[in-house]
């Protein structure tokens, strides 16, 4: 009966085996199974005295091969790996916005401003002027068709992102469901291999998503942390994902932040976009909290800095008609700060108005009052300025180009104040100004090309005193000398050095040549070449003058000019000029274009190189994972033969038994 018992045990072990191997081999293309081995131990021994005998085999186990850490470390890298494509793809669709060539923004601001040399040529040619106002319309189109683009990038994200954040939420239930039947199976005594690669193939589907880290538990369940300490598994119950505004500033979309609520809670929780790791979702924040919101507020400072400058100078020329210019675009409004959701004063407002477009930064800026006084940080490089009052803000704020308002439809309203201890603001007037960029002039009788002041050397100079450039400037706001008088220049050149008197002017001149710009004190010092600027225009003069020299500069429409404006250019140059004027950080307003797209290139650039070493870690992660846990045909082909002959020999076993059983039958019935 023993030699039965051993085949019969045999028998069953190795179809186990069998079928184990079977088990392998239909799961080969199973995605995150684990191969499964088998254990045998030897069944104890019978003492006789003829010594121990064997009783044979019997299972041990079914071991699943599989190692924690591998898994975990392959995990965690396609996490990453996951972020890093979707971010690429998202980074590629941003820089098609960013074009060069023909069609791209770029070419449109260049046209633009070269057809300007045309009216320069010849100011009363109606086609010249026209083609200027039609450059400014393709521009303005162009710059609409920018933000559109991005608006649909946004919307894509949008959706990408929700839908990540379902799928989550929906693997974060089944994985519940599997760890209480896991630990059901952990309380039989059981190893449930296929529930384990079950689980193990959940976290990875969502780590495809957002980044876990996991602690395993006694019971054999396992806890599954977002951003390092929210349990979005725990046990048999389910936390949730959900993206909304940040808690501190409502921003209707324009920011988001992924919310974190607990099984079994309603209170929704903002996690911590530094501490979010991996995974689709929180690439695609990234870009749209980050990359996104760079390029919108690239192309809104490209629209502003462009609409304003351009506005600015028409303003300080006459139409054909003598009349002064008016905008060529537009303009944009920045919209109010966003207030936070916590200020004492909800209703307090803080308006924006652009002073300076050479000083507009790319970024947004958090404003926060603490003690009286506060901090501005600018989004854009983390930087942090402090303030000690209003007043100080205020300043501070006009050092990048903005002017704080307390958001009345005036143009001219107070600055900001008001605000109370622990209030916050979000500013962010850059984000939809490409959006709103409309040309305003279609006539090209209203392009102002000609200067609205004119100058005229005196009758009895004897000096070599010669005008170089005269231009209206707007900075300060321009102030047109009298009719019949004028502002006049008289130079003494018997002081050493030269100097000159002002006469008619309302405001004290400013040497402009200087950087910074230097106040001028009367008498006043005469150097050739140096940029005088007063009243809202600057003249430029060369030469020596002789005592008594006089520069009369007066209204353009003064009757003793005639019509020359309808043949002078000079402020039709200076819109020309404007093309080489140090806007955008240092460069000039056509290469504005491009340091925007060579930022946005950069960032792609970074992404591609990123994507392209976390793909590699991850394929070589993943790779050694699989030389643990992966079926290979071959070896589990090798196996099935070993097992077919064992059981084929364990048959035979049993067969052996039952002749010598039969055998010994007949001898004890003789």
């Amino acid at each position: 009966m023993s030699l039965l018992n051993v085949g019969a045990r045999a028998l069953q072990v190795n179809q186990t085996a069998i079928q184990t191997a079977g088990h392998n081999i239909a799961n080969v293309n199973t995605e995150g199974y684990s191969r499964q081995t088998v254990s045998l131990r030897t069944m104890p021994s019978h003492s006789t005295i003829d010594g121990y005998i064997g009783t044979g085999v019997d299972v041990d186990g079914i071991l699943r091969n599989h190692s924690e850490l591998l898994t975990r470390q392959a995990s965690a890298a396609a996490s990453v790996q996951a972020g890093d494509a979707v971010r690429l793809d998202r980074l590629k669709q941003l820089q098609d916005v960013f074009t060069g060539g023909t069609s791209g923004l770029g070419a449109a601001i260049n046209d633009m401003m070269n057809a300007l040399s045309d009216v320069v040529n010849a100011p009363n040619d109606l086609t010249a002027r026209g083609v200027v106002l039609t450059r400014m319309d393709e521009t303005a189109k162009r710059m609409r068709d920018a933000s559109g683009r991005m608006d649909e990038i946004a919307a894509t994200v949008d959706y990408q992102t929700q839908n990540g954040v379902n799928v989550v939420n929906n693997l974060a239930k089944d994985m519940a469901e599997v760890n209480r039947q896991i630990t059901l199976a952990r309380g039989k005594g059981q190893q449930a291999n296929d529930l384990l690669d079950r689980r193990d193939q959940l976290i990875r589907d969502i780590n495809q998503y957002v980044q876990t880290s996991q602690v395993a538990a006694d019971d054999g369940s396992v806890t599954l942390f977002v951003a390092n300490s929210q349990p979005l598994v725990m046990g048999d119950r389910a936390g949730s994902l959900s993206i909304g505004d940040p808690q501190n500033f409502n921003t209707n979309g324009a920011q988001k932040k992924l919310l974190f609520t607990p099984a079994g809670s309603t209170q929704k929780i903002e996690l911590n976009e530094a501490v979010l790791g991996g995974g689709e979702v929180s690439a695609l924040m990234r870009f749209q909290n980050n990359d996104l919101a760079e390029g919108r507020n690239l192309l809104g400072r490209l629209a502003v800095s462009i609409s304003e400058t351009l506005n600015l100078q028409n303003r300080q020329g006459l139409t054909l008609d003598g009349a002064l210019g008016e905008n060529l675009f537009t303009p944009i409004a920045l919209g109010n700060a966003v207030n936070g959701q916590r200020n004492a004063n909800p209703d307090l407002t803080m308006g924006l108005e652009v002073v300076d477009p050479s000083k507009l930064q790319p970024s947004n800026y958090v404003v926060r009052f603490v003690g009286g006084g506060g901090t501005v940080t600018r989004q854009a490089d983390g930087k942090v300025f402090s303030f000690t009052d209003n007043d100080d803000l205020n300043t501070l704020m006009l050092g990048q180009g903005l002017k704080l308002t307390n958001g009345a439809a005036a143009p001219d309203t107070e600055a900001f104040e008001g605000a109370s201890d622990g209030d916050q603001f979000l500013i962010n007037p850059l984000q939809n100004a490409a959006n709103q960029m409309q040309a305003a002039r279609f006539s090209p009788r209203d392009l102002a090309a000609a200067n609205a002041i004119n100058a005229a050397m005196g009758p009895s100079n004897d000096g070599s005193l010669q005008l170089v450039s005269l231009k209206a400037t707007g900075n300060p706001a321009l102030t047109l000398p009298p009719t019949g008088t004028g502002v006049t220049l008289t130079f003494n050149a018997t002081a050493s050095p030269t100097t000159f008197t002002l006469t008619g002017n309302t405001a004290s001149p400013v040497d402009t040549s200087t950087n910074p710009p230097t106040p001028l004190t009367a008498p006043f010092t005469y150097t050739p070449g140096q940029t005088i600027s007063v009243d809202g225009w600057e003249i430029t003069l060369n030469g020596m003058p002789k005592t008594g020299d006089t520069v009369v500069v007066g209204n353009a429409k003064d009757p003793q000019y005639g019509d020359i404006y309808v043949r002078d250019a000079g402020n039709a140059k200076a819109l020309m000029n404007l093309r080489d004027a140090k806007i955008f950080d240092g460069g000039s307003l056509t290469d504005g274009f491009a340091g925007a797209m060579a930022q946005i290139g950069t960032r792609t650039q970074s992404a591609q190189f990123a994507a392209q070493l976390s793909t590699t870690i991850a394929g070589n992660l993943e790779n050694e994972r699989a030389a643990v846990s992966g079926v290979n045909l071959d070896e589990e082909a090798a196996r099935l033969i070993q097992y077919q002959q064992a059981y084929q020999a364990s048959a035979k076993m049993i067969q052996i038994a039952q002749n010598i059983f039969d055998n010994l039958i007949q001898t004890v019935g003789r």
